[in-house]
């Protein structure tokens, strides 16, 4: 019985939310040798056949090899079904969880050609862009905190401890970072910054290449064109995936979004500490 084969080589983009993934995808996107993508759902189709696999009776009756190895192909098969629309040579795709099935990529395309690039940011500066979104929000719409939990919503420190909430967006991408690197997989992780990306996007380009395995190409950083769109009314909040066509330097926000109310409290100064957390791991 053959093997199915991943016909197109994908990388995938990860990382903390609100650390300009979007931007970055877009820059990617001038380049016509890619096919990028908005924030994707194929990990989580892919996740959901794993786990109903293993509770199907009649493929559990299956002799066990055959099961794994049909079961494998199927999920090779969708990757391809997923990719077949686009005529570039490099698919990439979006999805911050992915850092969390590392083991099934490789499982679907082999160890050895496993790209994983993720952006990151000043843990404070996410914080604080989430919550300029949520308050823009709230003039008109609930907020997706309120619906978490109603009462520590109300106050900027409640927000603050709700955010890194191990089951909310920064706490959980935070978590998938950090076991990621636990997991060994830090030769197959590229970290881009955002402050490096937006203050001197050529030389962060030019460095990721190399990783990528790729030729060099020679982005226009003065006009980015949108190419990826999502509807953030599916996220619950407003202005999260619009880009600026110009790269440029972007101004810390944080000290300007919370005052010392906030950041006198342990958990604000926790997080100070763990702001530029992926620099741990970075060599020279």
């Amino acid at each position: 019985m053959g093997d199915i084969k991943v016909n197109k080589p994908i990388i995938f983009v990860s990382g903390l939310p609100r650390s300009g993934s979007t931007l970055f995808m877009n820059i990617l996107g001038q380049n016509p040798a890619f096919h990028v993508t908005p924030t994707s759902g194929i990990l989580a189709s892919l996740v959901q056949i794993r786990n109903s696999w293993d509770h199907n009776e009649a493929f559990k009756a299956q002799p066990k090899d055959l099961s794994e190895k049909i079961k494998t192909n199927v999920l090779r098969s969708m990757l391809n079904g997923y990719m077949a629309h686009s005529d570039a040579v490099i698919f990439i795709d979006k999805n911050r969880l992915w850092l969390e099935h590392i083991e099934l990529i490789e499982a679907l395309i082999g160890r050895d050609n496993i790209r994983i690039l993720v952006t990151v940011r000043d843990l404070r500066d996410v914080i604080a862009s989430f919550e300029m979104r949520s308050r823009e929000t709230s003039m008109t719409s609930q907020p997706p905190m309120e619906n978490v939990d109603a009462v520590a919503a109300k106050t900027a420190i409640g927000r603050v401890k709700l955010y890194i909430d191990n089951m909310q967006p920064i706490g959980r991408a935070y978590n998938a970072i950090r076991d990621a690197m636990t997991r060994g997989w830090g030769d197959k992780i590229f970290f881009i910054e955002y402050d490096a990306l937006t203050g001197n996007p050529q030389t962060t380009m030019q460095a990721l290449y190399p990783f990528i395995q790729q030729d060099f190409y020679q982005h226009d950083f003065e006009h980015v064109e949108q190419v990826t769109f999502e509807d953030d009314s599916a996220y619950g909040l407003t202005g999260l995936h619009t880009i600026r066509p110009k790269v440029e330097p972007q101004a810390s926000r944080w000290s300007t979004v919370f005052d010392d109310f906030v950041t006198r409290e342990k958990v604000w100064q926790d997080i100070e500490k763990l702001a530029y957390f992926w620099r741990e791991y970075l060599t020279e």
